[in-house]
């Protein structure tokens, strides 16, 4: 029989418990998995939720040979209004261990573009990664995302960061510059140096439990200085970041006794393989005028440094938040977080060349949370 795309039922849940062990089998990799649930965990559709999840499986007689989820969500253009756009994520074919199912990714693709074809995909690891091939074959258009960091403690990083550890010159070099303090000095003296432009004046930073009203005010305030956003209203922050969640911090920023930004940090999930035993912390998220960038960007690192992080690391998208990271110490490092928009987003973006600049994009767009960032 040919392979369908349906919505995932809870009938479905062995079968897709069947295809994770097919995949597993042959891979390493534990994230190469999908939900053995058919109820999303994160963002499940309440009925009345301006965000929400949903998923869809490719289905050949009793055998799943294929699944993706699709975030829904809503987007803000600057001049052209509010729209409802899906984020296309967690897609797995069968085709990654038998090539007889190398069709199904396209497969996939197509099919959630019918179903929305103002689509998006965020991450991927990089053009090489095989999924940013085909988007691009299938017309999508690809950013690339700026990456920083900022060491916080300097021989955690020399010792462990396990990315740059890549050959047993390179991992001697680290261990003497650790072992001297020379590697202390030089990576504290290039922090220095890049956050020595502007002072953010004074302001106060708080938790909060909760976004509320003084959320949708920054919302509107600041909505006109990007081209593009995910809606970022109280609505859509408290469904996002919920009350409970205790894997994220929400940082509000206020400046003579009124709020001027926020900021969601986190601790990423451990990745030995990257950042060996280091504690790594994220700004995840974060909104402002573009003038109040850098008091938002300074109070989220003071906030993960008081945490104990090691190491502090943003994807950020618009030009004002990049700034207020190289001003706040922050090092630019090679990226390979890619924004790719299918050819019906792209055109509304247009001028696409002329707003990339001020598209606000960051590791909680997409499929990002809430631990995945």
């Amino acid at each position: 029989m040919p392979i369908r795309i349906q919505a995932y039922r809870e009938e479905h849940e062995p079968a897709v418990a069947d295809f994770n062990r097919r995949l597993q089998r042959s891979l390493a990799d534990r994230d190469l998995v999908f939900s053995e649930k058919a109820s999303p965990q994160w963002l499940p559709n309440s009925g009345n939720a301006p965000v929400w999840n949903e998923f869809f499986l490719a289905v050949e007689d009793s055998c799943v040979r294929g699944a993706y989820g699709l975030k829904q969500e809503q987007l803000f253009v600057r001049n052209k209004g509010t729209h409802r756009i899906a984020c296309y994520h967690h897609s797995l074919s069968e085709g990654i261990v038998d090539r007889a199912y190398a069709s199904v990714g396209a497969l996939l693709v197509r099919d959630a573009l019918a179903r929305q074809p103002l689509l998006y995909v965020l991450g991927m690891g990089g053009f090489e990664n095989p999924l940013a091939k085909m988007l691009k074959a299938l017309g999508f258009s690809l950013t690339l995302l700026p990456f920083y960091f900022r060491v916080v403690h300097p021989n955690a990083f020399l010792r462990e960061m396990k990315a740059l550890r890549s050959t047993p010159w390179r991992a001697i070099l680290m261990n003497m510059a650790a072992a001297t303090g020379t590697g202390w000095l030089a990576i504290k003296a290039a922090q220095t140096a890049a956050g020595l432009p502007g002072r953010p004046g004074n302001f106060i930073v708080d938790e909060v439990s909760e976004f509320s009203a003084w959320a949708d005010d920054l919302w509107n305030e600041a909505k006109d200085s990007v081209s593009m956003a995910a809606v970022r209203d109280a609505n859509t922050l408290r469904i996002l970041y919920p009350e409970g969640d205790s894997f994220l911090t929400r940082v509000r920023v206020t400046q003579n006794g009124t709020p001027i930004g926020w900021a969601i940090v986190g601790e990423r999930r451990k990745d030995a393989s990257k950042f060996g035993a280091m504690r790594v912390g994220s700004i995840v998220d974060c909104w402002a005028a573009h003038q109040h960038a850098l008091p938002v960007v300074r109070a989220a690192t003071r906030a993960l440094e008081q945490r104990g992080v090691d190491l502090i690391v943003s994807n950020q998208g618009h030009h004002a938040w990049c700034r207020a990271l190289e001003r706040s110490g922050f090092l630019k490092g090679p990226s390979t977080f890619i924004f790719a928009t299918s050819k019906k987003l792209t055109e509304l973006l247009q001028p696409l060349q002329e707003n990339q600049l001020s598209l606000h994009v960051t590791r909680a767009d997409g499929d990002g949370l809430p631990r995945n960032f």
